[in-house]
């Protein structure tokens, strides 16, 4: 009996050594599958947009990992809960972009001026992350200096020009185009092209390791100071958009109006800040320019300048600095160098030429 299960024993052995290069062979080519059928999603979803197809930088450092959450005060909204990796997204604000998704669980919307003097968002996550959030569309050069004093974001974009690609490459950023996450992305078949394509957040993240976790960008939060001058309402032009501030005693917050008409999500409820900032800058020409030659604006961050503050049903004069790349920006009152105060809760900055 010991010798026939002995025999068996080696024969079973010998069986499964046999099957062993084909297990491998078969795990090999489902790997390869699926490779090439990412590959090739990426290449669907950049039919429209100019994607960046340059070598993974995820992979450059194997010693970096994931970011895991943890919770405590964000230094973003100052709200109690989860932190995990900060995602920046670049999201359409064409007419035909909106409503759009995913805008209400932000931390911070930036508001850009791009060619033709009309308006794009970029949205930063850390404390909720929605199921999906677009339209997503390109970044611009300017991008990179402003994402700076989040140490190394991780940052969503449809693509960018080819002769950014290098200088997006070399940015302190954990760049998650298309081709980079395919998984991430999909195209709505109930928008038209270019303003067809969301993201899923979480699918992104796992694209993307060593991303930073929140850290102190020179806000404070807090009761508000003294002085300020009452204001309902706040309009900030562009010279192909607009955009309105109400403020809504029985919501705490400063409702968004875009171009004349309010601003929803794709939920239907209405977008706002308990703080918004506008935020007077140098706008000049980059080096680039759009497909039909319109100049690409730079908006520059770092330097120093006046800001207006609005919180609670007021508007403060306020100066701002930031003195270099990878600092925080941070907002004084005019008498003296007292901090101002932001509201708890989400903040909009509005970058507008000074």
């Amino acid at each position: 009996m010991a010798a026939w299960t002995a025999g068996r024993q080696a024969r079973d052995t010998w069986t499964a050594q046999r099957a062993a290069p084909t297990r491998r062979a078969r795990g090999q080519a489902r790997r390869a599958a699926r490779r090439l059928l990412a590959l090739t999603a990426a290449a669907l979803l950049c039919v429209t947009a100019a994607c960046d197809t340059s070598e993974d930088d995820s992979q450059r450092d194997p010693h970096e990992r994931d970011q895991a959450p943890t919770h405590g005060r964000s230094p973003f909204t100052d709200v109690s809960g989860r932190l995990g990796p900060v995602l920046a997204v670049k999201i359409d604000n064409a007419p035909g972009a909106r409503p759009p998704t995913g805008l209400e669980k932000a931390d911070l919307v930036f508001v850009e001026q791009v060619e033709g003097g009309s308006s794009r968002l970029m949205a930063v996550y850390s404390r909720r992350l929605p199921d999906s959030v677009g339209p997503v569309r390109s970044a611009r050069e300017s991008d990179i200096e402003l994402l700076g004093q989040f140490g190394r974001p991780a940052l969503a974009y449809s693509g960018v020009r080819s002769a950014l690609q290098d200088d997006l490459r070399r940015a302190p950023v954990r760049r998650l185009p298309p081709s980079k996450a395919p998984a991430a992305y999909s195209r709505s078949d109930t928008r038209a092209a270019p303003h067809n394509l969301f993201l899923r957040p979480e699918e992104a993240l796992r694209s993307a390791p060593g991303v930073s976790a929140p850290r102190d960008i020179g806000f404070r939060f807090g009761a508000a100071p003294a002085g300020g001058e009452p204001a309902a309402q706040h309009t900030v032009r562009y010279p192909a958009a607009s955009f309105r501030f109400d403020w809504s005693p029985g919501e705490g917050r400063w409702l968004v109006s875009m171009d004349g008409t309010a601003a929803r999500t794709a939920d239907g409820e209405r977008l706002g800040a308990p703080t918004v900032i506008e935020q007077r800058v140098t706008v000049r020409a980059s080096r680039f320019r759009d497909v039909a030659g319109a100049v690409t604006p730079y908006i520059e961050t770092v330097g120093t300048g006046k800001a207006t503050v609005l919180r609670d049903g007021k508007a403060y004069a306020t100066e701002w600095k930031r003195p270099t790349d990878d600092s925080g920006t941070t907002y004084t009152l005019p008498e003296g160098d007292e901090r101002m105060t932001f509201a708890r809760g989400p903040v909009w900055v509005v970058y507008t030429a000074r």
